[in-house]
Parts: structure tokens; C-alpha cells; sequence
């Protein structure tokens, strides 16, 4: 698996600054290692978590998210039907930068391992409900690496970037 992205990104950020103020989160599926790529956008079910078990869940929608299981199973169980893998996870950052936060490394390897081996993650920060910007991560020897994602923000927000 490689950590490459679809070329469009559109339907990511259209959903990720729809969230707003929220964390917004969802995968992009791809038949194969070349094939189409499919935006799968997940509703962040982190508040309902934090209100069932404040202890384990201590944060808000606005600084974490979480998957639905239910949803998160069904979004596996069509991938596979589909002959689709999970090729990335992405989630957005609230009013803060696009980096690979430590709680987002230990959600993604909380032993030290992948959970999802060869998924990469994309984040990307949204301020005032408009993104911002945007990089990549992906398991390498043992840590996170990453790289800035390049995105043509004057054609997302043009009224608002000069």
C-alpha cells in the first residue's frame, strides 16, 4: 500500500468543513492499487461516546473523533463486497494546525503497531470552517512519517484567499 491520494479531494473537505466546529472524519476506499478511489465520509460519534464513559472518552467532537462501530463495520463489510481496501483514514483538526497529534498516533498504533497496517492518514486543519491546510501520514519504520498535501485553495475558497 502507498500513500498516495485521489487528485480531487473535494468531497474530503466539502464533508471535513461541513463538520465544523466538529471534527470531521470518513476514509477514502480504492479498488486495488491503481483502481477508482471512493470518498466514504463517517459520522464522528465521539460525543456520544464521551457521554457514556467520560473516563475513557475525556474529550469533545471538537478535539477527537471516533467512528461508529456499527457504521465503521458496515463501511468495512461494503468495502469488501465491493473489492475495495480502506487506503486512508482522514479527519480534521478545529482551529488548529494539520499535524499528526500524539493522541492520533496512539488511536492509530496505540502499541506501537498499526492498527490498520499500510492505511495512511490524512489531516487537515480547518480554521473558520475553511481548510487551511492539509498533510499526510503513513506507518514507516516503525513511526509516523508525513509530508504536506498540496491543495489549490484559491479554487475551494476564492472569495476568501487572495
Amino acid at each position: 500500500m502507498s500513500h498516495t491520494l485521489p487528485e480531487d479531494l473535494s468531497d474530503v473537505i466539502r464533508h471535513l468543513e461541513s463538520s465544523y466546529p466538529r471534527e470531521g472524519c470518513g476514509v477514502l476506499l480504492r479498488a486495488g492499487e491503481g483502481g477508482p478511489w471512493r470518498v466514504r465520509p463517517l459520522r464522528n460519534a465521539y460525543d456520544e461516546l464521551h457521554a457514556g464513559d467520560p473516563v475513557r472518552f475525556p474529550r469533545t467532537s471538537r478535539t477527537a473523533y471516533a467512528f461508529e462501530p456499527r457504521e465503521w463495520l458496515g463501511v468495512l463489510l461494503e468495502a469488501e463486497a465491493r473489492g475495495e481496501h480502506v487506503a486512508c483514514v482522514f479527519h480534521s483538526h478545529v482551529d488548529c494546525g494539520a499535524d499528526f497529534s500524539g493522541e492520533d498516533r496512539h488511536q492509530a498504533a496505540p502499541d506501537g503497531h498499526p492498527l490498520l497496517p499500510g492505511v495512511s492518514y490524512l489531516v487537515m486543519a480547518i480554521h473558520s470552517g475553511c481548510v487551511r491546510d492539509s498533510r499526510i501520514f503513513w506507518w514507516d519504520y516503525g513511526i509516523f512519517q508525513g509530508r504536506r498535501v498540496s491543495l489549490d485553495l484559491k479554487s475551494l475558497h476564492p472569495l476568501e484567499i487572495p
